[in-house]
């Protein structure tokens, strides 16, 4: 899995780029020679595009709430029209809910985390399979979470949403295993991502994120983004409806 896959004239679909994993991913991705399309609500992406650019890639920004139907649709075709295909997709958008109990846990935050979490990958998945069926194959990643295997308590609605991406995942890869285009997720423990990067600073709270990871510390973005590019690749031809967990060992603890 560490050596590098080329992806040479592929063009890739990446959603949530703007920090992160999905930065990584998306530059790693041009890296290795992909054309990289960056669909976010936030215009940082444009930061990560110019930064492909600069070291000599290709990559565009279409601003999209992946939780709205008609701007997902669109983002497929945009994609699709601007580099004339679509090789692979990273469903990687996503948000966290506030923290709180279960029954403190509003309707309003439940109904956000579900729309952009889960409903955004169903999505995602739906506009991309109808175009990579119809171009003869692809490959898609999305991103679920250790949450979407286990549980934590006072996220119940990430929880749900994430075990749901899990869900997705092996119902489109059974689906679309023998219609060229491969489906599977990665699911990262903690990641030292900018999100949780103030967390992580605090001595308490990093014992309590940490302290039941064997590696004794947090994933690094690019860690993640190395996955990713493995199951887009050919070298991950059998690689179907699957979700691997990039966690340190800590499910396993």
């Amino acid at each position: 899995m560490t050596q590098e896959q080329d992806f040479k004239g592929k063009v890739v679909l990446i959603t949530g780029a703007a920090s992160g994993i999905g930065e990584a991913t998306a530059l790693k991705f041009a890296e290795r020679g992909a054309k990289v399309a960056i669909g976010d609500i936030n215009e940082e992406s444009n930061k990560v595009v110019q930064q492909i650019k600069d070291h000599g890639g290709e990559a565009v920004f279409f601003q999209t709430n992946v939780s709205n139907p008609e701007e997902v649709k669109a983002l497929v075709e945009q994609t699709a029209a601007h580099f004339g295909k679509i090789d692979c997709a990273f469903n990687n958008a996503g948000v966290l809910p506030q923290i709180a109990s279960f029954i403190d846990t509003t309707v309003e935050e439940f109904d956000k985390t579900i729309a952009v979490d889960l409903k955004g990958v169903f999505l995602c998945l739906k506009y991309e399979l109808e175009y990579m069926v119809q171009a003869g194959g692809g490959s898609i990643v999305n991103t679920a979470s250790v949450a979407g295997l286990i549980a934590d308590p006072d996220m119940s609605p990430y929880v749900a949403a994430k075990h749901g991406v899990v869900g997705l995942t092996k119902a489109a890869g059974i689906e679309y295993a023998d219609k060229g285009v491969r489906v599977n997720a990665v699911a990262p423990g903690v990641t030292a991502t900018p999100l949780a990067k103030e967390k992580l600073e605090d001595p308490e709270i990093r014992e309590e994120m940490i302290g039941n990871v064997p590696a004794d510390r947090a994933a690094k973005p690019e860690e993640i983004a190395e996955t990713v590019l493995y199951l887009s690749s050919d070298k991950a031809s059998y690689v179907m409806a699957q979700t691997y967990v990039i966690d340190g060992g800590q499910i396993a603890h």
